[in-house]
Formats: structure tokens, C-alpha cells, sequence
């Protein structure tokens, strides 16, 4: 695993979770590239959803490079969650994204992503005016949601002493 490929911090999957009982979900569909970061963060955050009581309906994973992501994407979105999570790499999450926009329900409000798919250049291969609504967390545990067109940074984790 190297640095284009992280898993998510500990901090992150707090994040991500925390993000996730705020908005009232019960259950998860969680998705990634099929990279070891991607697979470990996929992992971490279903074991720590499972923890707070949450349920995951469904894991998937998705290539880097494909002809379509058409399967992929029908599954995502068809495993009916209150919320979609979804881990990079961002090239795999770009094009995994773009199917679902095209091809199914999935809807970006109704989902949150790692930090990798938080950075400006990784939402910019998709486009903010289509991913309205998609939140995330950072390595550090900041949060982030898309909203107008802008990436937008909500809060920043206490620093301990």
C-alpha cells in the first residue's frame, strides 16, 4: 500500500460514522476500489458501523479501469441503504460515480466518502454540480460536504492536550 492507496485513519471512520447516526441511518451499502487501501477502509468501516448497532446490507468493489461499471453500479444502488459509503482509489470512484449517475437512483446527498474522494481534484473528475449533497471525512477527522457547486470544510476534530 502506498500513498496513492491509504486506508482510512482511525479518525476518518469515527468521522465517517458519526456523520452517518447524524443523519439517522440504520443501514450501509459500502463501496470501493479493489486495492488494498480501498478493501482495508471498506473493512474498517463496516466493522466499525457494526460496532455502534448499524447494519451493512451490502460490500461491493469496483476496478480501476473497466468497460462500464454498469454491473457494479446496478448493485451499489440497488442494496436500498439509508446511506452509501464509498472508498477510492479516485480514478475507480470517478468512473463508478459517473455510472451511477447515469444508470441508476443512487443519489450523492444520500451518500459519504473517504478522504481521498474529498480532495478537490478527485471531485473535479466528476464535477461538484452533480455530486450535491456528497459529504465525507478527512484523515484528520474533518468533515466535508459538497454544496452549490463548492467543496466545503464543516468542522475541524479538538486537538487534544
Amino acid at each position: 500500500m502506498g500513498p496513492a492507496d491509504p486506508a482510512a485513519t482511525d479518525a476518518e471512520v469515527a468521522a465517517l460514522v458519526a456523520l452517518a447516526r447524524a443523519r439517522g441511518a440504520r443501514t450501509l451499502a459500502i463501496g470501493s476500489g479493489r486495492t488494498v487501501g480501498a478493501r482495508a477502509s471498506a473493512r474498517l468501516i463496516a466493522s466499525a458501523w457494526d460496532r455502534v448497532g448499524g447494519a451493512t446490507v451490502a460490500t461491493i468493489t469496483w476496478p480501476e479501469t473497466g468497460a462500464s461499471w454498469l454491473r457494479q453500479a446496478t448493485r451499489f444502488a440497488a442494496a436500498g441503504p439509508d446511506l452509501w459509503v464509498m472508498a477510492g482509489p479516485v480514478t475507480g470512484w470517478a468512473q463508478m460515480t459517473r455510472r451511477l449517475l447515469w444508470s441508476t437512483p443512487w443519489s450523492p446527498a444520500r451518500t459519504l466518502a473517504t478522504a481521498g474522494i474529498g480532495d478537490p481534484g478527485a471531485l473535479a473528475l466528476v464535477g461538484l454540480a452533480d455530486l450535491d449533497g456528497l459529504a465525507g471525512a478527512d484523515a484528520d477527522g474533518t468533515s466535508w460536504l459538497v454544496a452549490h457547486d463548492r467543496l466545503v470544510r464543516l468542522t475541524r476534530p479538538e486537538v487534544r492536550r
